[in-house]
């Protein structure tokens, strides 16, 4: 083990992402022939295959599994390293690197813009995507931090909640039951609805509140890709939906979506702060968890409703 090298790990690494020997030299900027030397040095020196070979590319094995892990958290240590030899050198204090979940993109810009002007000498790496996305890279140590509604339940992870996370149900302005109230979960199954894919936060959430319902959950809707299809599916006419309340903020100002009044909604959930509990908890990482802690919910819209949320 003792000649196992960086670059080594590195190609194993890229192998892994980029499924190919040829496609992992160009992300190194490499040869074939050299990943491949490393990746033969490599196996010699554990003395096991890291990858089987297949027609569609190379697959670990859970040898080769294990390294990819090592060199994941290998390459997390360094920039962490990196950021604190720089805030050494420069009084900087790093960088932090953040994953999103798609439906927080409605407010996360503004509280990022909040914690900039707050900390500016704390360098911010946004990326965006969907629950399923955000988690495996989480897994796979590319965040530092993930904003989510619901922590993972299959990762080594603390969080901690910074916001109300209401879950309504919306139709067009001039649906029939706009303006109905007390409206039953019985009446309201009646309804198509537009949902998110199976597997979502605000999918397992109806699954949920629909459950003493079983009609419904053999059918219970048309499965959308995205909070802005299934707003513009149900302004269009096409049913209604089941949606994060933070997604519908500018359409409810201009009226073109209402939330309808259905007995045991809003849903309230919780917006989480949510980071690997196996990995060096940076400076960086404290100062964005103290703000959310103390600032976080002041980003989130308001969205007015006459009537209490409710847990599940």
């Amino acid at each position: 083990m003792h000649s196992v090298t960086l670059r080594q790990l590195r190609a194993v690494k890229a192998i892994h992402e980029t499924g190919k020997i040829i496609k992992a030299a160009n992300r190194l900027g490499l040869t074939g022939p050299a990943v491949t030397i490393q990746l033969q040095q490599l196996e010699e020196e554990l003395g096991v295959t890291l990858f089987d070979r297949l027609p569609e590319g190379l697959r670990p094995t859970a040898a080769g599994r294990a390294v990819i892990d090592a060199a994941e958290a290998i390459d997390e240590r360094l920039r962490i390293l990196d950021d604190e030899v720089e805030s050494i050198a420069k009084g900087r204090r790093g960088t932090l690197k953040l994953g999103v979940v798609s439906t927080a993109k409605y407010f996360a810009p503004r509280l990022m813009a909040g914690f900039s002007r707050k900390f500016p000498d704390i360098q911010l790496d946004l990326k965006i995507g969907n629950r399923e996305e955000i988690i495996r890279s989480l897994g796979d140590h590319r965040f530092d931090i993930a904003l989510m509604g619901r922590p993972p339940r299959d990762l080594p992870v603390n969080s901690l909640i910074f916001g109300d996370h209401p879950l309504v149900i919306i139709a067009p302005a001039d649906h029939p039951l706009a303006h109905r109230r007390d409206i039953s979960k019985e009446d309201i199954a009646r309804e198509d609805f537009l949902i998110r894919e199976a597997g979502s936060g605000t999918r397992i959430s109806l699954e949920i509140f629909f459950a003493d319902v079983p009609s419904k959950l053999e059918n219970l809707g048309s499965e959308m890709a995205s909070n802005e299809t299934i707003k513009q599916a149900v302004m269009a006419g096409m049913g209604i939906g089941f949606i994060s309340a933070h997604t519908v903020e500018m359409e409810l100002d201009f009226q073109k979506l209402v939330i309808l009044d259905v007995v045991g909604t809003p849903i309230r959930r919780d917006w989480f702060s949510v980071w690997r509990n196996d990995r060096v908890f940076t400076p960086a990482m404290q100062i964005f968890n103290s703000f959310l802690r103390e600032e976080g919910a002041r980003y989130l819209p308001l969205i007015g409703k006459p009537y209490p949320m409710q847990e599940i």
